[in-house]
């Protein structure tokens, strides 16, 4: 698949789902104890070094750019659904959104402090993550922070015709290995410094890996 045509399809299937999708998806206060508590350090950790703001990229309707400003640190989400980020807009109109994509973004060099992509790469195809993880690196300023958290598996893809209510979609969800992103985060420059994987149980229909990098600062800083 395409960069245009994922996207494409991304935009399209999140413009139809919009609503359903802004009235189903949980706020941050309302996720497990451990989602919220790497949150919680995502932000402690982008205050503590004060390197810029924070983008949310894939920021949806805007309900984790909004958390994320509740905990202190200066946020403005990024969204490739037009229908998306007019919702963000209505709802948190106090913050700043705009359409884009993270594979080509609108940002100068080293501007960010952090980047939150939350459940937001896992539509990007597989050979073109290191495009998305190249311009993460290049936003992100030399120390700067990545939160990365979404499903992960053994390298399938998972292909819904529809969601969120019965609404047609028609991305694809590429659910890699824990190892696999890792390296690949390696490969763009950026350091994990901590993971966890939340296993399936219960309640919860897939894995998750939250990823915790770093930019690592320039030589002599």
């Amino acid at each position: 698949m395409t960069e245009s045509s994922y996207l494409a399809a991304v935009r399209e299937s999140y413009d139809t789902v919009a609503a359903a999708y802004t009235a189903r998806v949980k706020t941050p206060a309302e996720l497990d104890p451990l989602s919220r508590s790497m949150l919680a350090a995502f932000a402690e950790l982008v205050r503590a070094d004060d390197r810029g703001p924070v983008a949310d990229l894939g920021c949806g309707p805007g309900k984790v750019t909004a958390h994320l400003a509740g905990l202190g640190v200066s946020a403005f989400g990024i969204g490739v659904s037009p229908k998306m980020i007019e919702l963000a807009r209505e709802a948190h109109p106090g913050l700043r959104f705009s359409v884009g994509s993270m594979t080509a973004l609108e940002l100068d060099d080293g501007v960010l402090g952090g980047i939150l992509a939350y459940y937001s790469t896992h539509h990007t195809p597989p050979e073109l993550l290191p495009v998305v993880f190249a311009e993460f690196h290049r936003a992100l300023a030399p120390g700067g922070h990545l939160l990365l958290v979404g499903h992960v598996g053994d390298g399938e893809q998972v292909r819904p015709t529809h969601a969120y209510g019965g609404h047609p979609v028609s991305y694809r969800s590429y659910l890699l290995p824990v190892d696999r992103i890792a390296e690949l985060l390696d490969q763009a420059g950026l350091a994990v410094t901590a993971h966890l994987v939340q296993r399936l149980d219960e309640g919860r229909k897939r894995t998750i890996a939250s990823f915790l990098v770093r930019r690592p600062e320039l030589p002599g800083a």
